[in-house]
């Protein structure tokens, strides 16, 4: 190798280095069976919201800008009108850089469960979500029982199924410890 190549390829890993050296931390993808992460975000109104407490709750990352998010937004609304009276809770975390585009998308669809707002996909990457829409399903007891990648039809019988069992199951009590 000549010199002009050896200060090339130095170059190259200088520059490497120094972008890696900027990258985020890398976050653990979530765990089935495990506590989900708790974190408090804005709905469309500016409060400030988190996750509902002794709920099945479907925890679902998406954008007004990703086809299939708004092919799979109308049958959330479906199981939210069919299982929401019935305890579920929907929280929909949109990861748009403009609210008032989610205002209006959320309104078009008569979305009636928890939309939360972020501009920043801070939540997005602390559950590890790559791409949209991204959905973890969490039982009453907090645990993450599913995570769901691309997007679902969620009035499919098995989904249904499963999320009528969730609300079925009781909430375990938490041990005190003295």
């Amino acid at each position: 190798m000549n010199k002009r190549a050896i200060g090339a390829a130095a170059l190259i890993a200088g520059i490497v280095g120094v972008i890696f050296s900027f990258a985020p931390e890398p976050v653990a993808p979530m765990k089935l069976n495990a506590p989900a992460k708790t974190f408090t975000l804005p709905d469309l109104t500016g409060k400030m919201q988190g996750l509902p407490q002794g709920e099945v709750v479907i925890l679902n990352f998406w954008a007004t800008w990703c086809p299939p998010c708004r092919k799979e937004i109308p049958s959330m609304v479906a199981l939210d009108t069919l299982l929401g009276e019935k305890g579920l809770q929907i929280v929909a975390v949109a990861e748009d850089k403009t609210k008032g585009v989610v205002v209006d998308f959320v309104r078009e669809q008569k979305m009636q469960f928890m939309v939360l707002y972020e501009a920043d996909a801070a939540v997005a990457r602390q559950y590890s979500v790559f791409r949209y829409p991204e959905t973890f399903i969490i039982d009453k007891n907090g645990v993450l029982r599913q995570h769901l990648k691309g997007a679902v039809d969620w009035m499919e019988p098995e989904f249904i199924a499963y999320i009528e069992q969730l609300l079925a199951e009781p909430v375990e009590p938490i041990a005190r410890q003295e």
